[in-house]
């Protein structure tokens, strides 16, 4: 098959295969309304706090995460458009964000992970894999990974805070390639550069493996509802965001 005219079909219904809550709740929401923390105005979600409006609390989908998540957002990463903010307010409990040059601290007994395309990344997959072999023989019973941190910019953001090195420190790995059903256009960069919420959705299932049966997709919970609701104004071909180049 063509590899363009495999690529339209898997755009057409590009979350089918996921399990995914139903977001007609999100749909009931007609008004902004103000924070129940900062008062500021929001309409699902407060992309500073990282909680739910007060008419959503206790209605979205709430996710436990295999391993703990940090995000390092870039200073000039606009808040509202970024989705790293889709994770945080979906899993609470294991998320943390951080504005670049604030970095967390990592302990000595944890297992961290960066993810990004550095000179000596592995997959995933061959962490898993190692770790599965370790098991096997009975050296190591413990998680390939405790902790894994994700820098939220673009691309040329990124290679900036990259060069910290609090950040050069950790190792690297990467992610399988997937091609991001992400709307905001970035210049220069091919379709498989994804959001961060999509980052983090690849890596949890690449980290499952064989285990991993969605546990969590819903993860994309926001992420389809916009990308349903963008959808509904704008034809797919027509947004510059799907025109990128898929290599």
């Amino acid at each position: 098959m063509n590899p363009k005219h495999k690529q339209q079909i898997e755009d057409a219904e590009p979350f089918k295969n996921l399990k995914i809550s139903d977001w007609k709740v999100l749909e009931d929401i007609e008004n902004r309304s103000l924070c129940s923390n900062c008062n500021k105005s929001r309409k699902y979600f407060c992309y500073s706090c990282y909680i739910p409006v007060t008419a959503l609390q206790g209605l979205i989908p709430r996710v436990k995460l295999p391993v703990k998540i940090d995000i390092i957002k870039h200073a000039r990463e606009i808040d509202g458009k970024s989705t790293a903010a889709h994770v945080a307010v979906l899993a609470p409990d294991d998320v943390r964000v951080y504005t670049y040059p604030s970095i967390p601290n990592f302990e000595d007994t944890e297992k961290v992970v960066l993810v990004y395309p550095g000179k000596c990344a592995t997959s995933v997959k061959s962490l898993v894999e190692h770790f599965s072999r370790s098991q096997e023989s009975g050296r190591d019973t413990n998680p390939p990974v405790s902790r894994a941190v994700f820098i939220d910019s673009t691309w040329n953001q990124s290679r900036g805070i990259y060069k910290d090195p609090r950040l050069r420190a950790l190792p690297c790995v990467v992610l399988g390639s997937r091609v991001s059903q992400f709307w905001r256009h970035q210049k220069g960069s091919p379709r498989w550069y994804l959001a961060t919420v999509e980052a983090v959705h690849q890596f949890c299932a690449e980290l499952g493996d064989a285990r991993y049966a969605g546990q969590c997709d819903d993860l994309l919970f926001f992420f389809c509802f916009m990308y349903a609701k963008i959808h509904s104004l704008y034809r797919h071909d027509d947004l510059h965001a799907y025109k990128r180049p898929l290599k």
